[in-house]
This record gives structure tokens, C-alpha cells and sequence, in this order.
């Protein structure tokens, strides 16, 4: 596999053709700053590299932001269509092929400022409810393990959830440790990390319709993405969007 990622990369920095392909459907949810729309125009740090990406590899697309359970559904069930930024977690591993990874999170229990919670291992947190919401990993995670787990509609939920007592504790998931997004949804002195209890990598999940060559090609143009610094410029372009709100 990495013998064809190196020759699909060389032929991309030729400007070979892609091959004729149907367009992809791609599909995200509202999180900033990683994907959301504005103007119209679907932005933010993973989508720009999802866009990029495209564009290099040479393939037509439609991209749109809906909700997260919508839009796993549809890279689940239909074909040509993919999702992004979707953990890849074992129970998932066989329900999609994979690009990227595009980045990487860290799965954090959040409580409320001044409880205490006496939360040292995720085992500690077994007899606590947690929040998550629904069709996301965490949810999934939590419930194959047999934890109580409170799911919700959509993520904004679950701190006014934490805040009225309805949940213990909120999983969410922080990018490289930097909880600035989170202040979207409640007061940095009102919700605190408790726990870091998982690390993953995210992806663009593709439903199994999507043929080998396509998803080697897409690799190939992250990889050269990586090697030329557009990931690096990327990240950077959005350090200061919490900042700039």
C-alpha cells in the first residue's frame, strides 16, 4: 500500500488525470472551527483540508454541513458519499475505508467548576451518567463498555444538560488539548475537564462503494499536503478563530 500511495502521489505532482469517478457527497456537521458554513460556503480547518484534498486528487464533489447522525447515516448507507472528521474506533474500522488521518483528538470527561467528582480511570466514572449525543463515537464507545450514558440530539445539549444536574459528566472531544471551541457552548469557569480518557484519529470516512483506487488517490494528495506544508498553513490560518469570534 505504501509502494501505490508513493507512485498515486508522483502522478499527482505530474498533473496526471483523475479517473472518471461519479462526484462524492460529502458530509459533516456544524463544529466549529474544524467545519461550518458561512456565506454559504462550507469552511473551517478540516474542511478546508478536505477541499484541498479533493482538488488535488481531481475529483468532483458536493460538500454540506447537517446534523452528525444525518450525516453518518449517509456515508453508512449511500453510496459514494463520506464523512468527515469521524473517529476511527475498532467498532468502525470495517464500515468504511479511510482518509487521512486529517487530525487527531483527545476524549475528555467534563464536569461542573467545584464538584467533586473523585474521578482518577474512566472505571471510576462507571456508576456517574454521562453525556453524549447520538451516532457520535463516544456515545458508541461508552455504550459497548456498558457505561450509563445519557445521549442527546446534538452536542450543544449537553452542557446546559451538566449545568441543570440532568448528566454527571459530558464526553466530548478536544483537539491537541485546547478547549477553546468548547466556550461555544458554556463558560470555561463553569465546565471543567475531569478525565482525559481516550486518544484517537480522525478521518474521512467513506461508505465501502467508494473504489480502492479513489481512496489511495485522496491519501496520496493528504501526503503531499503534509510533505509541501498546506496542513501546517491550514491549522495555522484558524489558530485564532475562538479569539477572533
Amino acid at each position: 500500500m505504501a509502494a501505490d500511495v508513493w507512485f498515486l502521489a508522483i502522478l499527482l505532482a505530474s498533473g496526471a488525470p483523475a479517473p472518471a469517478a461519479p462526484p462524492l457527497i460529502i458530509t459533516s456537521e456544524h463544529s466549529p472551527p474544524a467545519s461550518m458554513k458561512v456565506d454559504g460556503q462550507v469552511v473551517g480547518r478540516e474542511g478546508e483540508k478536505i477541499r484541498e484534498m479533493l482538488a488535488r486528487a481531481g475529483y468532483a464533489y458536493s460538500i454540506d454541513v447537517l446534523p452528525w447522525k444525518r450525516a453518518f447515516t449517509m456515508a453508512q448507507r449511500d453510496r459514494y458519499t463520506c464523512v468527515y472528521s469521524t473517529s476511527r474506533t475498532p467498532e468502525r474500522e470495517g464500515q468504511f475505508k479511510w482518509v487521512g488521518p486529517t487530525d487527531e483528538a483527545e476524549w475528555i470527561l467534563m464536569g461542573r467548576a467545584g464538584r467533586q467528582y473523585h474521578v482518577q480511570t474512566l472505571e471510576d466514572a462507571r456508576k456517574l451518567r454521562i453525556g453524549t449525543y447520538h451516532g457520535d463515537a463516544r456515545d458508541e464507545f461508552l455504550r459497548a463498555r456498558g457505561f450509563d450514558v445519557d445521549g442527546a440530539p446534538d452536542n450543544a445539549a449537553n452542557p446546559k444538560k451538566l449545568m441543570l444536574d440532568r448528566i454527571d459528566l459530558w464526553a466530548v472531544g478536544v483537539r491537541n488539548n485546547d478547549r477553546s471551541a468548547l466556550a461555544q457552548y458554556a463558560a470555561p469557569e463553569q465546565i471543567v475537564p475531569v478525565l482525559t480518557f481516550h486518544h484517537v484519529k480522525v478521518y474521512l470516512a467513506c461508505n465501502p462503494s467508494v473504489p480502492d483506487a479513489m481512496i489511495e488517490r485522496m491519501n496520496a494528495a493528504l501526503d503531499s499536503m503534509r510533505k509541501d506544508g498546506s496542513f501546517t498553513r491550514l491549522e495555522k490560518k484558524y489558530e485564532q478563530w475562538q479569539a477572533n469570534k
